[in-house]
């Protein structure tokens, strides 16, 4: 059986080598994922968009992910990744206290937030450290306030 390990970067090996004594294989790509209930995760495993291999990104990187139907981005300043998880299974992996969602289609690091713009109709327009425009739609905007305390 095919399982992935979405768990902190400290208790990785130690895991990894005790899932393949039993039998496991690990993948990045498979239908299962092991995580550790109320600890969240130091990187992520992506794609290099350009030849398709697999990284691992710091989430102290991320600028924001977005979805793209069936793909997400990774972005940080160095560049764009792939990721094949679903946007609400990177979600649960990702501290709430450094990252939240602002659309049906994106999540932010809170801290990578250059300005926050008020527009009409009870949204945001969110400018990150990359220049990126990203707006906050009504469905998120008082989940977007509770987490800034605005």
């Amino acid at each position: 059986m095919k399982i992935k390990l979405a768990i902190p970067d400290e208790n990785m090996e130690e895991i990894r080598q005790f899932f393949e004594e039993k039998g496991f294989t690990i993948d990045e790509d498979a239908d299962y994922i092991l995580t550790r209930r109320q600890r969240y995760v130091g990187h992520l495993s992506v794609r290099n968009p350009g030849n398709g291999d697999k990284a691992f990104v710091d989430v102290n990187d991320i600028l924001y992910i977005e979805s793209f139907g069936h793909q997400m981005d990774i972005v940080t300043l160095e560049g764009t990744w792939n990721a094949t998880d679903p946007l609400y299974q990177l979600l649960e992996v990702l501290d709430p206290d450094k990252f939240t969602r602002i659309s049906k289609s994106v999540i932010i690091a809170k801290h990578k937030v250059k300005e926050i713009r008020p527009s009409f109709s009870m949204k945001y327009v969110l400018i990150m450290q990359d220049g990126k425009h990203l707006e906050v739609t009504r469905s998120y905007y008082n989940r977007f306030r509770d987490a800034f305390n605005i």
